[in-house]
């Protein structure tokens, strides 16, 4: 049933919408990115040193593959993963790393392309980057509801028993997706809706209407359509497509939801879809790295490699660039979305080079060469940051003026999800398996 709620989960959605909304725990990872959605964790004593044979409580294979971030709740843990040509979603023990079920959400093929400029007739549909498949989106819960997305436009919402609460497909509902190298945006809850986004190649020069970049909520118990706002920035071409995922804070007493891509970065009331501030003209090309929120300010990276940015967050209207607080040019991420920790902003390019930034001037303190390439955005926990690399290594160092290396730890895996922090445990989802990281060894 493509569109509205299953018979059989009619039940389950007159209990669930008496507690929507479970409270969230310190130990909950419920999305991509951790509880507030800026890779942090509130936890201690996490482990700093593992390797394939020791330091693992369990290690679990999965039907392989896929790049999304575990979302954790309670003694749950969803993954999704596209296997052959279906599209899962697991429900698996977090304490034993038992699969407790699996669940076929819809079936999709992946079109993939050599990495080059596309020509007219080719951006008219999207490919696949050789990274990623239609498991790239991460899954959100709430702790009653948890809902998965794919890139071929699947978004489906689940109870925790695995009840198919609704289903629908967001491009038999608003177009192909056009972005070029494969739809990759993470759902995220706001009360009783889930948000997500679009933003792809517009087609303005050789389409006429333009494709829409947009925002949707829908019901988190329905899968209704609550409100749907178009998002017209006026980039071109590849410029148009972001992979990143929303972000939450609070100013002035209002919730704003800030989204980053197609050379823009602006807030909108997540409740009702309206824009409440833009900042144009951040121009560099399509955009993978995600923003991140800490004390008033929002760090968003200009595309391919382009300046990091901090943006003093708005409350209405165009903003400018006197509202850029600083800026930085000479080697930033393209993938990886940076962290903070309490006064320092950490960030790492594809390549492997770490600095620690002062958060609110800019000045970067210290700067470490870690080995391999980087995909996955870093996490950090207890005064200290986790930065994994592809190939299953990963490096803790000190969270502060000083990079610090505390330990390099590989397992063996390829990793381009981001790591999970529950209950003084790591998960790493790697192409494989997902691993619970333990105690130190």
């Amino acid at each position: 049933m493509k569109h509205g709620i299953t018979a059989a989960s009619r039940a389950a959605i007159v209990l669930l919408s008496f507690a929507l909304a479970a409270p969230l725990c310190a130990a909950d990872w419920p999305q991509w990115r951790g509880p507030e959605g800026n890779g942090v964790s509130r936890e201690r004593n996490l482990p700093i040193n593992w390797n394939s044979e020791r330091g693992i409580l369990w290690k679990t294979e999965l039907p392989e593959w896929g790049d999304s971030t575990p979302a954790i709740w309670g003694d749950a843990i969803f993954v999704t993963s596209h296997h052959d040509d279906n599209l899962l979603l697991l429900r698996i023990d977090k304490a034993k790393g038992k699969i407790i079920w699996t669940r076929t959400v819809g079936t999709g093929t992946v079109k993939r392309a050599p990495i080059k400029p596309k020509g007219p007739d080719e951006r008219r549909e999207q490919k696949f980057h050789n990274l990623q498949n239609l498991a790239s989106p991460s899954p959100v819960t709430n702790g009653k509801v948890v809902v998965v997305h794919f890139g071929n436009g699947e978004l489906a919402a689940y109870d925790f028993d695995g009840n198919q609460l609704w289903h629908r497909n967001l491009q038999e509902d608003y177009g192909n997706y056009t972005v070029w190298w494969g739809h990759a945006n993470s759902p995220v809850i706001f009360g009783k809706n889930v948000v997500s986004v679009c933003m792809e190649d517009s087609l303005a020069d050789i389409a006429k209407p333009p494709v829409e970049s947009y925002i949707v909520a829908h019901d988190l118990l329905s899968g209704r359509e609550r409100w749907r706002t178009v998002r017209a920035t006026g980039a071109k071409a590849e410029e148009c497509d972001a992979y990143t995922t929303p972000v939450f804070t609070e100013v002035n007493g209002q919730t704003q939801m800030i989204v980053m891509g197609g050379n823009q970065v602006d807030a909108y009331d997540p409740a009702t879809g309206k824009q409440l501030w833009y900042l144009p003209g951040i121009i560099g090309g399509r955009t993978v790295t995600g923003p991140t929120i800490a004390d008033g300010l929002v760090y968003v990276t200009q595309g391919k490699s382009g300046p990091l940015l901090a943006v003093k967050i708005g409350s209405e209207g165009e903003l400018s660039r006197r509202d850029v607080v600083w800026d930085y040019k000479q080697g930033t991420p393209d993938s990886s979305t940076p962290v903070v920790w309490e006064d320092h902003l950490f960030a790492v390019t594809d390549h492997g080079v770490a600095r620690a930034f002062d958060a609110h001037s800019g000045r970067v303190d210290d700067t470490l060469r870690l080995s391999g390439d980087f995909k996955a955005s870093p996490v950090a926990a207890d005064g200290r940051v986790y930065f994994l690399n592809t190939r299953g290594v990963c490096t803790v160092a000190s969270a502060g003026s000083h990079l610090e290396k505390l330990a390099e730890n590989e397992i063996d895996d390829e990793t381009i999800a981001s790591p999970a922090i529950s209950d003084g445990h790591i998960y790493l989802r790697g192409h494989k398996a997902l691993w619970c990281i333990g105690k130190d060894f």
